[in-house]
């Protein structure tokens, strides 16, 4: 899964895209109050992502914590 933010909507916008693929495809949008906590650490990630000095480790570990994040929730809703 790969993870954005709609500032515009303030929605997480959920993406997929198949291995060997450069096609990403919408999966979902969750509202930010539907799942506020996911929104967080999505906003966290896009800032670890824009940061001057990438740290790869540190990223991978924050898109670990989105992705069960929304496992959780998929698993609620």
């Amino acid at each position: 899964m790969l993870f954005a933010i709609d500032k515009n909507t303030d929605e997480i916008i959920v993406s997929e895209s198949p291995k060997g693929s450069n096609k990403i495809n919408t999966v979902e949008r969750i509202k930010r109050e539907d799942n506020v906590i996911l929104y967080n650490a999505v906003v966290t990630l896009s800032i670890i992502s824009s940061a001057n000095n990438l740290d790869v480790p540190l990223f991978k570990a924050m898109d670990k914590v989105c992705q069960l994040i929304y496992k959780k929730h998929k698993e609620i809703v």
